[in-house]
C-alpha cells in the first residue's frame, strides 16, 4: 500500500483490537482462521490501552493486542498521562489521518476554567474528554491530522442524564462542531444486519472539513450505506449550542425525552435526527453458528444437576416478598422471566463482562446440546463478537476472556463502516 493511499489511524481505549481488527484485517502464518481482508486502506501505527486499577496483573487486555499486533503495538498506560508527556515532549505521539475507539458511558457534565474564558474542562476521570484533547493535540500538529473519527458507545449515551435527556450526546456533538467535524450516528443491532449476537450500540462517525448536505446525508452517507434502513415516522431538525458549556448547562433543560434518534447527521450546529427500520436481505447467524464441538468444553462449563434449580429460578419469573435490610421495609419484587436455555437458533443476548465464572446468573448465556446444559466457553464468546476463534487464547484467564468480550465490540459491524468509507469519502 503506498503511503499516498493509506489512512494512518490511532485506536483510543483499544480493548483487545476489534477496530484494528475490523479495519485493516489480520493475518497469523499458520492460522487461517485468522485471515480477515482489511476494509479499506487503513493503517493502525499508534494504539493506547489502560486498564485501572492499573497493576501489571490487570494489562491482560493490552497483553492480548501486543501478542496479535506486536510488542510495540499499544502503548499501556492512562491516556491521560500520555498526554500530559505529550505535552511536555517527554514523549512522543504520531501524526494520523483517523481516530478511532470506545469509551464508556458517563456524566459528561462541564465547567467553564476561571482562568480560559473561551475554555471548558470535563468532570474528572470522564474519557471522553481524553478523546475531545487528543484530536485538539493532533489538529495542533497538523491542519489535515484526525480527518476522520469513528466512535462506539452503549445508545443510551443519546439519552443521559436522566435528569436532562440527550445532554451528554448534545455535548459531544458540540465538542466535535467545534473543532470544524460533520457526524452520522446510527444505533445498531447487530442482529439485525445479520451477525450471531443481538447487540445494541451507536457509532459515531466524523469528518472535518466536510462538504455534506444535510438532507442528502442522512440517508446517502457512510452510516446508510454499511446498515440500509428507512425512516420510521418524521424526520426532526434541531440546533446544536457552539459551546459545549451551554449545552452542559441548558440543552433541553426539563426534558422528560431526549430529542436524538437512532440515526442523525450534524452539519455545522444543524442536525437531522430520526427512527429507521433496518432493511438487510443477507445470511443471518444465530448462536448456533459459533458453537464449538462438545470436545473442546471443559467439564467445568456443564451446569451440574444440583445447580439447575438455582439457574432456573435466577432466569424465571418472579413475584415476591423482600425485605430492605437497611429499612426492614417490605416491598414486593418483580421481573419478567429470561430465556432458558438460550435458543440456539436464534441471535444471542448481548454479551456482558460478568459472563465468566461457575456461579449461577440471570444473565449469562447456558446453552443444551446433547440433553446437558453449560455455559459459553471464551471461544465462543471471542466468535460472537467476530473475532477469530481463540483470539482472547493469549495466556489470560477464561473469566478474563469474558471480560474482555463484554467489553468489546462486534467486529464486522466496524469492518462495514470502514466499507463504507472508503467507498464515500476517501
Amino acid at each position: 500500500m503506498s503511503s499516498e493511499n493509506c489512512i494512518t489511524v490511532a485506536e483510543l481505549f483499544a480493548g483487545v483490537g476489534g477496530f484494528r481488527l475490523g479495519l485493516e484485517g489480520h493475518h497469523e502464518e499458520g492460522r487461517p482462521e485468522f485471515d480477515l481482508a482489511p476494509s479499506g486502506p487503513f493503517r493502525t501505527i499508534w494504539a493506547n490501552q489502560w486498564e485501572p486499577p492499573g497493576t501489571a496483573s490487570r494489562q491482560f487486555a493490552a497483553n492480548c493486542y501486543r501478542a496479535h499486533f506486536g510488542s510495540n503495538s499499544v502503548v499501556n498506560q492512562d491516556i491521560n498521562k500520555v498526554l500530559d508527556d505529550f505535552e511536555v515532549g517527554a514523549v512522543a505521539i504520531p501524526q494520523v489521518s483517523m481516530v478511532v475507539g470506545g469509551f464508556p458511558c458517563q456524566d459528561y457534565s462541564v465547567a467553564r476554567p476561571l482562568s480560559q474564558a473561551g475554555g471548558i474542562e470535563g468532570k474528572k476521570g470522564v474519557l471522553w474528554w481524553d478523546i475531545y484533547r487528543f484530536l485538539r493535540t493532533q489538529i495542533a500538529m497538523g491542519t489535515d491530522n484526525a480527518r476522520y473519527c469513528l466512535f462506539e458507545n452503549v445508545d443510551r449515551l443519546l439519552k443521559s442524564p436522566a435528569s436532562q435527556r440527550g445532554r451528554d450526546f448534545a455535548i459531544i456533538l458540540s465538542c466535535l462542531a467545534s473543532l470544524g467535524y460533520s457526524v452520522e450516528w446510527r444505533v445498531v443491532n447487530s442482529a439485525e444486519y445479520g451477525f450471531s449476537q443481538r447487540r445494541k450500540r451507536i457509532y459515531i462517525y466524523a469528518q472535518r472539513n466536510a462538504e455534506w448536505n444535510l438532507s442528502d446525508r442522512l440517508f446517502g452517507g457512510v452510516m446508510s450505506g454499511a446498515f440500509p434502513a428507512v425512516a420510521k415516522g418524521k424526520v426532526h431538525s434541531l440546533t446544536i449550542p457552539p459551546d459545549p458549556f451551554d449545552a452542559s448547562q441548558g440543552f433541553n433543560s426539563g426534558g422528560k425525552t431526549s430529542p436524538f434518534q437512532d440515526a442523525g447527521i450534524m452539519v455545522g450546529n444543524e442536525i437531522l435526527t430520526c427512527s429507521v427500520v433496518e432493511r438487510y436481505e443477507g445470511n443471518r447467524n444465530t448462536l448456533r453458528d459459533v458453537l464449538v464441538p462438545e470436545h473442546e468444553v471443559p467439564e467445568s462449563f456443564y451446569v451440574s444437576p444440583e445447580a439447575l434449580p438455582r439457574w432456573e429460578y435466577l432466569k424465571g419469573a418472579k413475584h415476591e416478598p423482600r425485605i430492605n435490610r437497611k429499612t426492614g421495609f417490605t416491598y414486593t419484587y418483580s421481573e419478567g422471566s429470561m430465556a432458558w436455555p438460550d435458543s440456539l437458533d436464534k441471535p444471542s443476548r448481548t454479551i456482558l463482562t460478568g459472563e465468566g465464572g461457575t456461579s449461577a446468573s440471570r444473565f449469562k448465556h447456558v446453552v443444551e446440546v446433547n440433553g446437558r446444559f453449560r455455559r459459553l466457553v471464551p471461544d465462543e464468546l471471542d466468535q460472537l463478537q467476530g473475532f477469530p476463534k481463540g483470539w482472547t487464547n493469549t495466556g489470560m484467564s477464561d473469566n478474563n476472556r469474558a471480560f474482555c468480550m463484554g467489553n468489546a465490540l462486534v467486529v464486522g459491524v466496524v469492518h462495514r463502516i470502514g466499507e463504507a468509507i472508503s467507498e464515500l469519502d476517501l
